[in-house]
């Protein structure tokens, strides 16, 4: 199963991909993940990556590209992956499209995890007080809701009119949630548990 899972911050993509990740025995890729990966080791991509991040810039498309090409090679991400992340943006869709022809390995499905921007203030006012971590703090929730609007919506369009794009509801319990997104991927690409 090769999968692209949308959603705005708070919806509970992480989460959910961990969950994906055991059902259907492929990497949980998360290119957040992958970009603090590289630096901590030191890759060419990642000195690339440290010295835009440390100059206050963001990551261009091409070294994100470059690592997730790199993952994408892997051995257990041949059978499959689930994508957390990436693409943000519709040029990243296209340079994602580029990519996965090249390796041969076309997108079976694109899950968006739908919750209303009042709910995943909610969600994650409750982790700011319990965590006291600055991305949950609700001002900077509700503008990072206003970008995922503005850059990342645009790509479930595209994704939906290629037929690709299933909205799942992703309010409720988490084992609710998570059937709802079983019940979204074709059939014929589920591993036995299925």
């Amino acid at each position: 199963m090769r999968l692209v899972l949308l959603g705005a911050p708070g919806s509970g993509k992480g989460t959910q991909a961990s969950r994906l990740k055991k059902e259907l025995g492929v990497p949980h890729i998360s290119t957040g993940d992958l970009l603090r990966a590289a630096v901590a080791a030191g890759t060419p991509l990642g000195r690339k990556a440290k010295a835009v991040m440390d100059a206050g810039q963001l990551v261009s498309d091409d070294i994100m590209l470059g690592m997730l090409e790199e993952r994408l090679s892997q051995a257990d991400a041949k059978t499959g992956f689930i994508l957390d992340g990436y693409p943000r943006n519709l040029a990243q869709v296209e340079a994602l499209d580029g990519l996965l022809e090249r390796l041969h390995q076309p997108l079976d499905a694109v899950v968006k995890l739908d919750v209303p921007p009042e709910e995943i203030v909610s969600r994650t006012e409750i982790r700011f007080k319990a965590e006291g971590r600055a991305d949950d703090d609700p001002q900077v929730v509700r503008k990072r809701l206003d970008v995922y609007a503005e850059q990342t919506a645009p790509v479930a369009e595209w994704y939906q009119r290629h037929g690709m794009l299933k909205a799942v509801d992703g309010v409720g319990e988490l084992d609710a949630v998570f059937r709802r997104i079983l019940a979204a991927l074709p059939g014929d690409r589920i591993a036995a548990h299925g």
